[in-house]
């Protein structure tokens, strides 16, 4: 379902030569896998992110999304994912449903269908009490839901999570742990975080990044083979890599 090979992503500095937000990225993950993309602040996990989704080019390096080459065909790899950024960009003027509604237009989703899509996924992002609600008046952790309803509005097979649970109180946290793991049953999700406790609450399969590098990659059962809890592989892993070229 998703594919990465050797995506790289370089920029300039400002006193001159180039720098590796990304370094070789290589991974896959498969159908129905819930990956849990881990890594410290400044790993490259949303530069990553942005070029998965197509809003971002590689420097170099291929990836396809559902069978389509982010290269050659990005509207294809589009309409196979929902993304939620880790900051949701909402019009606060606009109600949930008026905004899901604008949203399903812009998705290429037929007219006649645009009401029933929206309520699907107003359902599945439990936002049934807040639908006629002004977006500028919901809280933190219900604007969260409104971007993972709006990811969810054209069906997708593949969910890409950006920090999902950032910023969101220890109630909002459980119910968005909750609502992924129930979503990871039907399709393909791709977790970004730097919480520990989230990719042990949620993963199948742990993929660390550091320095814009994978410095380790394990599923549950090797994880659970090897003896170490998360926090120590993480620790390890993060500790022996070294840090991008200079």
């Amino acid at each position: 379902m998703i594919r990465a090979s050797a995506l790289t992503k370089t920029y300039g500095r400002a006193g001159g030569g180039r720098f590796p937000a990304l370094d070789g990225v290589s991974f896959e993950v498969g159908p129905g896998e819930i990956v849990g993309l881990l890594g410290p602040n400044g790993a490259g996990k949303t530069t990553l992110m942005r070029i998965l989704t197509c809003f971002l080019a590689p420097t170099r390096g291929v990836a396809q999304i559902g069978g389509c080459s982010i290269a050659d065909d990005p509207r294809g790899a589009r309409r196979a994912v929902g993304y939620l950024p880790e900051a949701v960009p909402l019009p606060p003027e606009m109600r949930v449903d008026e905004y899901l509604r604008f949203r399903s237009a812009l998705k290429g989703i037929a007219r006649r269908a645009r009401l029933g899509a929206v309520d699907r996924a107003i359902e599945r992002a439990q936002l049934g009490d807040r639908r006629r609600q002004i977006i500028g008046t919901l809280s933190r952790g219900f604007r969260q839901r409104v971007g993972l309803a709006d990811a969810l509005l054209a069906e997708p097979p593949i969910l890409i999570l950006d920090e999902p649970t950032v910023g969101l109180d220890p109630n909002q946290i459980r119910e968005t742990r909750s609502l992924v793991r129930e979503l990871g049953r039907e399709r393909t999700v791709l977790l970004s975080t730097h919480v520990l406790s989230e990719v042990e609450a949620l993963a199948t399969r742990v993929i660390i990044l550091h320095h814009g590098r994978v410095v380790a990659a394990l599923s549950r059962r090797e994880l659970e083979a090897q003896g170490s809890s998360l926090e120590e592989i993480f620790a390890r892993a993060t500790a022996t890599s070294e840090g991008p070229p200079e």
